[in-house]
């Protein structure tokens, strides 16, 4: 490894947004079964097995939901800096797997941190999902992007994850993704986001929709058909690996911190006023992709959101 290189594996991804208890409820189950999650928490862990040095700035009540969140979290390795909230609650979310393992959610949302600020070593900044659109945090979370990301030379990134449950007026909650995008650099989504929010559009014609409000890279997941990413010079398509899926909770997470490692791994950080350097030739975005469905792969064949590490990553890639 060379010194450069070395060094690329020190850059830190800050993760910001919401942890909270999921009560699975499989079809044919009695009972939900409790577990801690949320995306943003998810892809800090995704990102940790995967050696990346990584932060979770995000809230939690002091309720029982939040103790159990605490306790996930501890475990987990993850450095985590716990913010204040106003609310005092911890966000519990219902997530209904049907027989094929998909999940439809509902959600008792509390996102109310009081100030949120990112570690001076910070090379990418990723937030999204909850933290995105539930207000009043969200509004505190697009500042935060708007102050700390391109003025300090860090790469903006966005997981849209679109949830309707938290806010199922349309035109809001586009016009909240679209805000957030202004201020990134790579936006993420599910080919089922774009369904949801640009509807009878394709996902690639959507993606050049979020592309115009200005980040440089816009990359949508296609479940079982992989991933498409569109920039501006370039249109990448990989398929996803083969194989025996046992849920796809987590699946996009795992994506997500596959993605962020590829990106804070891709060059140095500028000097400050300049943007982060991104994958953008057509093979670079194509290796990229291709890791990324391999990571959501691995997750899927295991219940629940449960991220590979590099060694199983690099595992899966070699098959």
């Amino acid at each position: 490894m060379t010194h450069e290189e070395a060094l690329s594996d020190r850059r830190r991804v800050t993760v910001v947004g919401e942890v909270l208890v999921d009560l699975l409820w499989r079809e044919g189950a009695h009972t939900p079964v409790p577990v801690p999650g949320g995306s943003p928490a998810n892809v800090a862990i995704g990102l940790h097995r995967l050696g990346r040095p990584t932060t979770l700035v995000t809230s939690w009540g002091d309720d029982p939901p939040g103790a159990r969140i605490g306790a996930h979290l501890d475990a987990s390795g993850v450095d985590v800096i716990r913010v204040p909230d106003s609310s005092g609650r911890s966000t519990v979310a219902l997530a209904y797997l049907d027989g094929n393992g998909s999940a439809t959610y509902d959600f008792l949302a509390s996102w109310d941190p009081e100030r949120l600020d990112v570690p001076a070593d910070t090379a990418v900044l990723h937030t999204g999902s909850l933290a995105a659109v539930l207000e009043p945090g969200a509004d505190e979370v697009l500042r935060l992007c708007a102050e700390e990301g391109a003025p300090h030379g860090r790469a903006v990134v966005v997981d849209l994850n679109v949830r309707p449950a938290v806010q199922p007026d349309r035109d809001a909650y586009r016009a909240a993704c679209l805000r957030l995008a202004a201020t990134a650099d790579v936006v993420k989504a599910s080919d089922e986001d774009l369904d949801w929010l640009f509807p009878e559009t394709a996902p690639a014609a959507a993606a050049r929709l979020i592309a115009d409000a200005g980040p440089r890279l816009v990359v949508i997941t296609l479940g079982a058909a992989g991933a498409v990413a569109v920039s501006a010079d370039a249109e990448v398509r990989v398929a996803a690996p083969k194989i025996a899926v046992v849920d796809t909770v987590g699946a996009g997470d795992s994506f997500q911190a596959a993605l962020l490692d590829a990106i804070a791994q891709h060059a140095g950080p500028p000097s400050t006023g300049e943007r982060y350097p991104l994958p953008d030739t057509a093979e670079q975005i194509r290796a990229v992709l291709t890791r990324c469905v391999a990571a959501a792969a691995v997750n899927c064949t295991r219940t629940g959101a449960n991220p590979p590490t590099s060694a199983e990553l690099e595992a899966a890639l070699a098959c």
